[in-house]
């Protein structure tokens, strides 16, 4: 079994490749197997989405490239910029994991979300491709609701200052 514990930068040649749908390159801690069969331990550090491309080193030197596996998502594309941001909005309200592209957008497939963007009148097209979303605001930040000292929320009092 390959034990997979660091990521390395970009590599051009590499041992082998991975090919993972988004879901699964969202874990760090992951057992799998490579297209010849052989087992796969990924314990990498928590909260980091591999992305295509992504290069790992296992254990014992070999190394290993990450694929983004198409998967079915839905391409969004709209009349104008103004159409595809108030798209964009719907969707983010619901906290929809988006990849934004520079005339469309592109989620995992969801009949519910497939409605809801008709109604607002976007063109829709399925497609089997990979998914690479937006990181979001605070990537590579500890998630919390409270205070930290890594993200300081603003306070009323700071904006009166001027």
């Amino acid at each position: 079994m390959w034990l997979i514990t660091e990521r390395i930068p970009a590599q051009q040649q590499t041992d082998a490749e991975l090919a993972l749908p988004f879901e699964l390159r969202q874990k760090s801690r992951l057992r799998t197997r490579l297209g010849n069969g052989e087992e796969i331990g990924l314990f990498l550090d928590r909260g980091a989405v591999l992305r295509g491309g992504d290069c790992l080193k296992a254990e014992d030197g070999r190394t290993l490239r990450i694929v983004a596996k198409p998967e079915a998502v839905i391409e969004v594309r709209c009349r104008d910029a103004r159409e595809l941001a108030r798209a964009a909005y719907h969707l983010g309200n619901r906290h929809v994991m988006l990849e934004v592209g520079p005339d469309y957008l592109r989620l995992l497939d969801d009949y519910v979300l497939r409605d809801l963007l008709v109604q607002l009148g976007a063109e829709l097209h399925a497609l089997e491709a990979p998914f690479e979303p937006e990181a979001g605001a605070y990537a590579g930040t500890p998630h919390s609701h409270g205070d930290s000292e890594f993200v300081r929320k603003p306070r009323i009092h700071d904006f009166a200052k001027g």
